[in-house]
């Protein structure tokens, strides 16, 4: 048996007893079968989450906390159905005293492990360097700096892919830099409406979703969806700019509405110009890619992945080692095992 403080949760492994600190994902109270009520949780860090089980005869089960706060806890880890899950034994609403025992929010919320001041500048430079079309330019560096925030803090999806804070930021950042180079491959491509549509596409998640840690849907985000919410931003955005083209608005606007690429997955209409078709799969390529650069990380190598609706092998990529501390979930495990002991009463 190990004893684990302040440690990542990817960390954990069966027969561990923890204490730490973690995000409360989902907190469900239920009745086993013999109507005893338990609560069924999910614990997140920046590395990772467990299911975590709340039995009847445990102290927390009328502990001190709710869905959605960052919460102290006590547990031990097991295997169950080949799925590691953690037995909480204390738990309760993390408080400002805590932090002298480690508890820091930003080590609990998964965020990308690229710095989001250097994806800021990345995309400021190809939108500055790669467009020419003057409304259009106005129109990026405009957006930019209204949705900067936004685009910091936001995931790109909920589950899926880049489900993180700073991956909506990430996944722009990288649709971008694979856009200049497919433009330049297929030069009949008007690389500036490309750009636009890159910029724009998933922007209308700022609102449908929520900032992390509370990534879920908003109200808004079920009733209406980010693919309209997206292009009622670009109108938004257009009527800032005197004399806008109406032209390539009307393109923007398709681009938005089409990058989904087939009705099933909520786009409006398919893709009807050539920018219409890159930008689908310039971003279809990157999530999927993150996808399986996400799988690759984890055992075994042959999953089943939501995001294909199939297996998958990813055994063929080699695995690098990481760097201890430069992953978003090691810097969890930086509180010394000297420090006094977390207090959970």
């Amino acid at each position: 048996m190990t004893r684990r403080s302040n440690e990542p949760i990817r960390s954990f492994e069966d027969g561990d007893t923890v204490t730490g600190f973690a995000y409360l994902a989902k907190m469900e109270r239920r009745q086993d079968k013999n109507a005893r009520d338990f609560l069924d949780l999910v614990l997140k860090d920046a590395s990772g989450s467990i299911a975590g089980k709340v039995w009847s005869d445990s102290p927390a089960l009328n502990g001190d906390f709710a869905l959605h706060d960052f919460v102290a806890f006590r547990g031990n880890v097991q295997s169950y159905r080949d799925q590691l899950q953690l037995n909480v034994r204390e738990c309760r609403k993390a408080i400002e005293s805590d932090r002298q025992h480690g508890f820091d929010e930003s080590l609990l919320i998964p965020s990308t492990r690229l710095s989001i001041e250097e994806l800021e500048r990345r995309l400021t430079e190809i939108l500055n360097q790669e467009i020419e079309h003057p409304a259009l330019r106005r129109l990026a560096e405009e957006t930019l700096e209204s949705h900067a925030d936004a685009l910091r803090e936001h995931p790109a999806a909920k589950m899926i892919h880049h489900a993180f804070r700073g991956g909506l930021l990430e996944h722009v950042v990288s649709m971008a830099e694979l856009a200049v180079e497919v433009c330049g491959h297929y030069p009949e491509l008007n690389r500036d409406l490309v750009l636009l549509g890159v910029l724009f596409h998933d922007l209308g998640k700022t609102q449908e979703l929520g900032a992390m840690p509370n990534n879920d849907y908003t109200l808004e985000g079920r009733l209406v969806g980010h693919v309209v919410m997206g292009r009622d931003l670009l109108r938004e955005r257009c009527r800032a700019i005197p004399d806008f083209p109406t032209d390539l608005q009307l393109h923007l606007e398709h681009l938005i509405l089409s990058h989904q690429g087939r009705l099933e997955f909520g786009s409006p209409v398919q893709p009807m110009t050539p920018e219409a078709i890159a930008l689908h799969f310039i971003d279809d390529l990157d999530s999927k890619l993150a996808q399986l650069r996400e799988a690759s990380e984890k055992e075994p190598p042959l999953q089943y992945l939501t995001g294909f609706s199939r297996f998958l092998y990813t055994g063929f990529t080699p695995r690098t080692e990481e760097d201890p501390g430069e992953g978003p979930g090691d810097t969890a495990s930086s509180t010394d095992a000297a420090q006094p002991t977390l207090d959970l009463d």
